[in-house]
């Protein structure tokens, strides 16, 4: 390696994402629903109960909109569009005749999270019987992951927002060791590269990134008045059973995550086979 590439390396592995906290508000919220008029008030008092985090933060305005009667994807498009909410409450297979199956959130659900910059929460369907019973009691344990969490401030500021006060806020990042296994096995058909120290240094690379910009989340979170613990959990392993293992193994009330992706229609990275898979997990889709 020539000199100017040894300190090209030294300067980049010096180059750190730190933390910079963003401003989340949430001033109304909208609830999307297909349930009858006698049904509605006992769904917005579970809403609310689930969410009295937004009551110490902003105090919102809370409307409806919906019914057991069917209406159309561009119906709510429409709905979103006059309301302006700050963020939409729904729930799986809303309208839906796919609600039997697991493989889908359903058609209106699939495309509110895709066709608006507005933040979706995905609540179980109010139907569902078997849920944990941790679920939608409160968000003093709340769960971010991503594909790349290094320098994801604007996932990370929602999710502390949605941390009630003395909860814990878990930052996840799961490296896929399918992938990393593939770099490695081209590596080691190269003669003049030590396949050993490739695996170890690359291994060691890809989790400290993350790892450091946890600290300096929790670095940064701690200097407002929000009081929070922030957990780490940085691994190489299988993404969606790994990260279905974290959410269950810590009763994860609420996971938070990306699913727009500028590159294609369909939703973001591991965000779609994570929101299929936790059926009976809140989540917040940015």
């Amino acid at each position: 390696m020539s000199t100017l590439d040894r300190f090209e390396s030294v300067f980049n592995a010096a180059s750190r994402d730190v933390f910079v906290r963003q401003l989340v508000k949430v001033g109304r919220v909208l609830i999307v629903h297909d349930l009858a008029e006698a049904l509605q008030d006992d769904f917005l008092y579970l809403a609310k109960g689930f969410l009295t985090v937004l009551e110490d933060r902003d105090k919102p305005e809370w409307e409806l909109f919906g019914g057991n009667k069917p209406f159309s994807v561009r119906e709510v498009l429409n709905a979103v569009e006059q309301t302006k909410p700050n963020l939409i409450v729904t729930y799986r297979h809303l309208h839906s005749t796919v609600g039997e199956w697991p493989h889908s959130l359903g058609e209106h659900v699939d495309v509110l999270t895709q066709s608006t910059s507005t933040p979706v929460l995905v609540l179980p369907h109010p139907g569902r019987k078997d849920l944990p019973g941790h679920a939608l009691k409160n968000t003093d344990r709340v769960m971010a992951v991503t594909d790349h969490l290094a320098g994801d401030h604007r996932l990370v500021s929602h999710a502390a927002y949605f941390t009630q006060d003395g909860g814990t806020l878990y930052l996840a990042h799961v490296e896929d060791d399918t992938v990393f296994e593939r770099y490695i096995a081209a590596i080691g058909k190269i003669p003049d590269l030590d396949t050993g120290i490739a695996r170890e240094e690359i291994r060691a690379r890809l989790l400290e990134d993350p790892t450091e910009y946890i600290d300096s989340c929790r670095a940064g979170l701690a200097e407002g008045d929000q009081h929070l613990m922030v957990e780490s959990r940085v691994k190489l392993g299988h993404r969606l059973a790994d990260y279905r293992g974290l959410v269950e193994k810590n009763e994860i009330d609420l996971l938070v995550m990306y699913t727009k992706d500028d590159e294609q229609l369909a939703m973001h990275g591991i965000a779609y086979p994570l929101a299929v898979e936790l059926r009976t997990t809140p989540l917040l889709m940015l």
